[in-house]
């Protein structure tokens, strides 16, 4: 058996156009788990119809995936060769001004939530606004509950100071679960070396991005450009503290990157990414394989490797889940 067939495989996050192609090309890819968006800028209402949409996927396609509610469910993915599926969130939108609603969406499945994306809100503040004042009062309530249900915590479009407090206040580790290192490119997605060896030094988590826009060679890169990023943040962190989450988009077009870039899905227009290429070798989800056999030819222990491509996201999801 291959290594890679061989590995828990784990994306620490994905917002394709989901429906049976790509939950058949997560198939191809012997993806264990993966960390599915349900929640970038809706409230809670549009939200729970986004959960209520999964539900159903999960009864139709039984097949090829399963929902993740503890790490023991990737591990039963893992044996039932399925796919689980992590529901978590780019936006902490959804609980509107409501901290109950984080038990309500806990108790559906949601694991992971990112605390903003890309702009204010009740909360903190996203990595495109001109100021960041930081982990509002209200925002400290709502980490110390998350911590209580086991939620993890997401930085990954989170602005410096806002992430900071955040990792300061949260009694659990923290991730940036898709992002790429400032060093190899200034953007203001990418994080600092500074910024990347705080998280680690608190316990916390880095899954590592191949997004076409943050990377240095952006549509020209290949998949050994996403190793080197990856063997960049290794060297900051710690293999144990690192991990992918590629953010596949996998099956949208121009229209969802318009709605991603603007302010609450059509407010301002905060970036613009033009067209999006995946690195060569890795254009889809079934092409995952590809990316363990990179990591082979750089002479990569297997060790190394599978702490990687998923031990390391299974012992942080552990520690924050408790289960």
């Amino acid at each position: 058996m291959t290594l890679h067939a061989d590995s828990i495989i784990i994306d620490g996050l994905i917002i394709s156009n989901f429906g049976r192609d790509v939950f058949e090309d997560m198939r191809r890819g012997g993806l264990t788990a993966a960390n599915c968006t349900c929640c970038v800028w809706e409230n809670f209402t549009q939200t729970m119809r986004n959960v209520m949409r999964w539900k159903t996927w999960f009864r139709e396609h039984g097949d090829l995936i399963t929902q993740v509610y503890g790490t023991q469910d990737i591990l039963r993915a893992k044996a039932e060769h399925k796919t689980g599926i992590i529901l978590g969130w780019q936006n902490l939108s959804a609980i509107e001004d409501q901290i109950g609603y984080l038990e309500l969406f806990k108790e559906l499945g949601v694991g992971i939530m990112q605390i903003a994306y890309n702009t204010t809100n009740l909360v903190g503040t996203g990595c495109y606004e001109s100021n960041d004042p930081g982990l509002s009062d209200f925002g400290r309530d709502v980490i110390a509950e998350m911590n209580r249900l086991g939620i993890l915590c997401d930085l990954s479009h989170v602005g410096p100071e806002t992430s900071e407090d955040v990792i300061l206040a949260s009694k659990q580790p923290v991730a940036y679960s898709h992002c790429l290192p400032a060093g190899l490119k200034e953007h203001p997605r990418n994080k600092s070396d500074e910024q990347l060896r705080f998280i680690a030094q608190h316990d916390g988590f880095v899954g590592v991005t191949m997004f076409p826009p943050f990377l240095k060679r952006a549509n020209q890169s290949n998949i050994e450009d996403y190793v080197d990023a990856i063997e960049y943040v290794i060297n900051l962190c710690g293999e144990e503290s690192v991990g992918i989450g590629t953010d596949f988009t996998q099956g949208y077009g121009q229209e969802f990157f318009d709605w991603i870039t603007h302010d609450k899905g059509y407010g301002r227009r905060l970036t613009r990414f033009g067209e999006v290429i995946n690195p060569q070798g890795l254009r889809t989800i079934g092409e995952l394989p590809n990316l363990t056999a990179a990591m082979e030819r750089r002479g990569w222990s297997q060790t190394r490797i599978r702490r990687i491509m998923g031990e390391s996201w299974m012992s942080m999801l552990r520690t924050v889940w408790r289960q």
